[in-house]
């Protein structure tokens, strides 16, 4: 009897080792698919990364922020740099209140609202583009502009579009 026993004790002992091996292989194959995959997926974000740096780097080329020789030639005009952007986006913003048309965009308005600036890019010291919109209708401006001696800005338009309307 006593033997019987130890026969069923040794022959479970077996089947649970037999067990735990297998689950434990079934887990390590698991965790090494996941790294394995986890690896392919770092690639693949790299070289996402890598393109949108490119692309960074190409969108940043025509822009004052990033224009040293633009920069510097406004430190030479004894302007400084760090207020310079904010403050040229904010004239630009504040000719949207002036009282009927917009002094800059030479489209009148053809719904209720009124041709406003909504996005500015400052490409060096001298050039603006600038998109418009009444709400219904859009188009884009070419603008130059400088600043006087005393301070205060003066614009040209240079060139100007606007869509046509898109029925959807």
């Amino acid at each position: 009897m006593k033997s019987k026993i130890y026969l069923y004790l040794f022959v479970f002992t077996l089947l649970l080792v037999l067990f735990m091996y297998v689950n434990s292989k079934s887990i390590l194959e698991k965790y090494e698919r996941d790294i394995t995959t986890a690896k392919e997926k770092i690639v693949l974000y790299k070289d996402s990364l890598t393109v949108l740096q490119d692309e960074k780097f190409d969108l940043m080329y025509f822009n004052l922020e990033h224009n040293e020789d633009a920069l510097s030639y406004f430190e030479n005009e004894g302007i400084d740099v760090t207020s310079l952007i904010p403050f040229l986006k904010d004239e630009l913003y504040k000719l949207n209140e002036v009282k009927g048309e917009h002094p800059l965009v030479p489209y009148a308005a053809m719904t209720d609202g009124k041709m406003m600036i909504n996005n500015i890019k400052f490409l060096n010291h001298k050039w603006i583009i600038a998109d418009f919109s009444d709400g219904k209708y859009w188009g884009e401006l070419f603008l130059t502009y400088e600043i006087t001696k005393d301070k205060k800005l003066n614009y040209k338009l240079v060139e100007h579009f606007l869509y046509p309307p898109q029925n959807y």
